[in-house]
């Protein structure tokens, strides 16, 4: 089995990975807080969760693969700076119950991780149906000495917990209350963290629950570990999230969770990047926040947005614009393209593809490609891998495709399910006219009447018709 490489976070270097038990993973991400869509920013976590998954498997391991779903209205983030409860305020918006938001919300989160060819997580868990799980953890950490009662609620005391912030490289000694945790003046520390809630700034909350510190609910922190150590075990190998979960919900997690079972938790913490535009990060409290719907209205495929994020390192801050996106459709269309005519020159033989044997040429390419992803997930460099292999001539169409199937594996592009477009009939008087709009848009173009040129394609949108620019020139499909 090839020796994979993973940045690690605790530790901040790149570390050979060695699992707990010979051949088996347990993985852990964090999964989505389901009071409104995944914006396409969110998308990228899960994406990236599902590229390490793929890896992985693709390696030869057997990976038990858990993400939870945080459907308890109060659970939006480390820090609710509106003072608001979002599944409540979602719900009285829409004029639906709580459990009846959480529910749309999931099914439209799955809706979008299936367009993006994410699989599905071995495991995935509500926090609704793991209550008890919670409060149950909660009572081994008060077991242990390290929680107080203050105001109804009970609290982490951090200062009994000696490594508290070593995953963020926190000074125990320096840390303030400041901007990013709100005061809570029942707190002893500014960094104490709630296990459990009887009274809190929301009123009237829609979910609470009976427990032994009153009717309340669970701090958002707890979830992930009760829920990460009933399927995965009180230690498993690999914990994956956002970097904006690194200070406070990861560490906290860490913090609860060696604090109840005395020992490590966690061998590897992988964080991925945030995706930005020109005005910053996308966050769903700016409003206006992009979902992959509005891709696919824009006459995106979901799958070239899968292959604009696997154009940069996971590790890398990646600057999201239209023009980016246009650059990853054509590419994605010339790499089909390519699939296509190996097939037309295999003459379609899915037998033969798949039972073919790689000639030295072709078995470099799929070598070279594992051992970039052996490096920490070099997507981009496995890409390029991806690229050689198909624009290669020496190697025979058969092999060539094997081994691109077989890249495609972690890719997740489809490679294998690349047809030929149906033709469709079109009235010859509609064909002229829409390429008469397809010219005068170029022209309109080529004289930057920018307005001119958006308004044709509007135009053209509205009748069912799709264009796309290439370095070609201009197409247009019916939709």
């Amino acid at each position: 089995m090839p020796t994979l490489r993973l940045y690690n976070t605790l530790g901040r270097e790149l570390q050979e990975f060695v699992p707990i038990r010979p051949g088996k993973v347990g993985f852990y991400g964090c999964g989505p807080t389901v009071y409104n869509y995944a914006h396409i920013g969110n998308l990228r976590a899960y994406v990236f969760d599902d590229t390490l998954v793929r890896v992985l498997r693709f390696l030869g391991y057997e990976v038990e693969h858990v993400m939870n779903v945080t459907d308890v209205g109060h659970l939006t983030g480390d820090v609710d700076e509106t003072g608001e409860d979002k599944m409540v305020k979602s719900a009285q918006e829409r004029g639906k119950s709580v459990l009846e938001v959480a529910a749309f919300y999931t099914e439209a989160f799955f809706k979008d991780t299936d367009r993006l060819n994410i699989l599905r997580p071995s495991v995935v868990c509500k926090a609704t149906e793991h209550i008890g799980d919670m409060i149950a953890l909660i009572r081994r950490i008060e077991a242990k000495g390290y929680t107080y009662q203050a105001g109804g609620n009970l609290y982490f005391d951090v200062t009994r917990f000696p490594k508290y912030g070593e995953l963020a490289l926190l000074n125990r000694g320096e840390l303030k209350a400041g901007a990013r945790i709100e005061v809570d003046p029942n707190k002893r520390n500014p960094a104490d963290f709630a296990l459990w809630f009887t009274k809190s700034k929301f009123e009237n909350q829609a979910l609470v629950w009976d427990s032994p510190w009153g009717r309340g609910y669970p701090g958002w922190h707890i979830e992930c570990s009760a829920m990460s150590m009933k399927y995965l075990g009180e230690q498993f190998d690999i914990h994956a999230g956002g970097i904006d979960h690194i200070p406070v919900h990861h560490t906290n997690e860490i913090a609860q969770s060696e604090a109840a079972t005395g020992k490590k938790w966690v061998n590897y913490w992988v964080h991925n990047e945030f995706l930005v535009t020109s005005s910053g990060k996308m966050a769903k409290s700016k409003g206006g926040f992009l979902t992959l719907q509005v891709l696919v209205d824009a006459g995106y495929d979901p799958l070239d947005y899968r292959y604009f994020l696997l154009g940069g390192h996971y590790r890398s801050q990646l600057q999201f614009s239209y023009e980016a996106l246009d650059s990853a459709r054509s590419s994605r269309k010339s790499l089909m393209d390519r699939v296509l005519a190996l097939k037309e020159k295999s003459q379609g033989l899915p037998d033969a593809i798949g039972s073919a044997t790689l000639g030295p040429k072709a078995a470099a390419y799929l070598d070279a490609f594992t051992g970039h992803l052996c490096q920490d997930l070099a997507t981009p460099r496995a890409l390029a891998e991806l690229w050689g292999l198909l624009r290669d001539g020496e190697i025979p169409p058969t092999e060539a495709l094997a081994a691109a199937f077989k890249m495609d594996e972690v890719l997740g592009l489809g490679l294998s399910d690349a047809r030929k477009p149906e033709s469709a009939a079109v009235d010859p008087a509609l064909a002229a006219e829409i390429e008469a709009l397809v010219v005068e848009r170029v022209v309109a173009k080529k004289s930057k009447d920018w307005a001119r040129a958006d308004a044709i394609r509007a135009e053209l949108k509205s009748k069912g018709v799709l264009l796309e620019d290439g370095p070609a020139g201009t197409t247009w499909k019916l939709a």
